[in-house]
């Protein structure tokens, strides 16, 4: 494997499997993230956690990660199956570990794997951190040790190499954070959809201890994702959609591949899109709870969580893409909730981290304090502030080297109108934002995990932005690549 090519990016490092995501890179990083744990103790105790997704071979990556720890003499937990990712950031905390070692690529294709690893505290792991870890990883490139020529199973040992099971600790978490009584006053039916991911049978476990019944779809273990990609947006929700509309349930749940993002499918078939769950939760959180403190989002989020902050007087935080930004502020501040665009959300009092499962079952406790669904509560706030606000979002497909170009393009662009409106603005927290003048925006950003630009945009009908979409593409098309 080339030196130098394990980058730790958005959220971790993820490749293709067998082509940047190899058995001597995971080997390569696991070394790496044990020397760093030792050399940086944090927790009660040096200890490691080890969790995976549902993807192919995720389950003999942890695993050689476990042997890096135990090559290490550092005490390592693996678990016996595929779990969330936000069990194992709080089996982190609740274990007092030292950090946390999470086998996943998230919502990206079934091509790809990665590694996430999670600090002490169970949340992302920050830009200094993931600076830190790199240069690590560098120096066990230089002379990495030998892979040790042995089954997993033989180097079980109890304290130094074992399983562990956070689901119990976990789904005990979730459901005490939800108010149960508001589901007395309605017997909702619920469809949830882990995507073929690590979200299968949790979100309904969940449900039942909060005395609702919640049917499962794409709930097999298939690590190809036949027929889609493990994101939660609404192109890969058609089969969703379908059932919820088909099967007369008042809400469709879909969580990503490891089970940390969450959107909806409301009765009527409508999508209920990441911003509108995180403007939900945000009334929630403050007209419904009566809690208060900071508000965090990305820059690619909604202007709707910046209207609802002003209304209720609470300070707004923007950063760029990525919960880890999120994270480092929940740890500093007073925050009640942070969010981001791909779905992600936190929760103020829970892990510094977005959690799919705990959000989705907030949604239904919006649901049943007022006897609405989704779609009508999002059609409430959005008469109650004014204005409709219309979100797309496009990727368009790059080379490495298209992409890398575009990285030093984007940053030249300095539009004094886009589609004929004036822009007021421009933000370069992360890519390019165009704030128009009639309170419209788009955005370009190049990933930090795929080969992708993605084009963000929002208005006021369906219609606009896809036009404010299409202006986007063609800067990206003009740009020298």
């Amino acid at each position: 494997m080339r030196k130098g090519a394990i980058k730790f990016g958005t959220d971790g490092w993820r490749g293709i499997i067998a082509d940047d995501f190899t058995y001597e890179g995971v080997w390569i990083v696991g070394c790496a993230i044990s020397r760093y744990v030792l050399k940086n103790p944090a927790g009660d105790k040096p200890m490691l956690l080890i969790g995976y997704d549902a993807r192919f071979a995720s389950d003999s990556f942890a695993q050689l990660c476990a042997m890096a720890a135990r090559e290490h003499d550092l005490p390592v937990y693996v678990t016996r199956k595929f779990v969330p990712t936000p069990s194992i950031s709080l089996a982190t905390v609740k274990r007092g570990a030292s950090g946390a070692i999470m086998i996943t690529a998230s919502h990206n294709p079934a091509f790809y794997n990665g590694i996430k690893f999670k600090p002490h505290y169970g949340g992302s792991a920050s830009t200094t951190l993931t600076a830190r870890l790199e240069e690590e990883i560098r120096e066990v490139e230089k002379n990495p040790p030998p892979r040790p020529d042995v089954f997993f199973e033989d180097i079980l040992e109890p304290g130094k190499v074992e399983f562990f099971d956070p689901l119990p600790d976990y789904l005990d978490k979730v459901v005490s954070m939800v108010d149960k009584s508001a589901f007395s006053k309605w017997n909702m039916k619920v469809l949830f959809d882990p995507m073929y991911g690590a979200g299968q049978g949790v979100f309904p476990e969940a449900a039942l201890a909060l005395g609702l019944s919640c049917d499962e779809i794409h709930n097999v273990h298939n690590p190809l994702f036949p027929g889609l990609q493990p994101e939660p947006i609404g192109s890969n929700l058609r089969e969703l959609t379908e059932e919820v509309t088909k099967g007369g349930y008042h809400v469709g749940i879909a969580v990503d591949g490891d089970a940390d993002r969450v959107t909806a499918i409301d009765a009527s078939g409508r999508f209920i899109s990441s911003h509108m769950v995180f403007a939900l939760l945000l009334k929630h959180l403050v007209e419904v709870r009566g809690q208060r403190g900071g508000v965090v989002k990305t820059v690619s989020t909604t202007s709707m969580i910046d209207d609802l902050s002003k209304r209720y007087g609470l300070k707004l935080h923007v950063v760029p893409v990525g919960f880890k930004y999120i994270c480092d502020l929940m740890l500093e501040s007073d925050i009640l909730i942070g969010g981001e665009e791909s779905g992600g959300t936190g929760i103020g009092g829970h892990i510094p981290e977005r959690d799919g499962i705990l959000v989705g079952l907030l949604l239904l406790e919006i649901m049943a304090t007022h006897g609405k669904t989704l779609g009508e509560l999002v059609d409430e706030l959005m008469e109650d502030l004014g204005r409709r606000y219309v979100y797309l979002r496009k990727d368009v497909e790059l080379t490495k080297t298209q992409k890398e170009a575009l990285l030093a393009e984007l940053p030249s662009l300095e539009p004094r109108s886009i589609g004929g409106v004036g822009i007021e603005r421009i933000e370069k927290i992360d890519g390019m934002k165009f704030y128009r003048e009639d309170g419209s925006w788009l955005m370009l950003r190049v990933s930090g995990t795929e080969a992708v630009v993605r084009i963000y945009a929002e208005a006021t009908s369906e219609e606009e932005v896809a036009s404010l979409v299409g202006e986007g593409e063609k800067m990206v098309e003009r740009l020298p690549h």
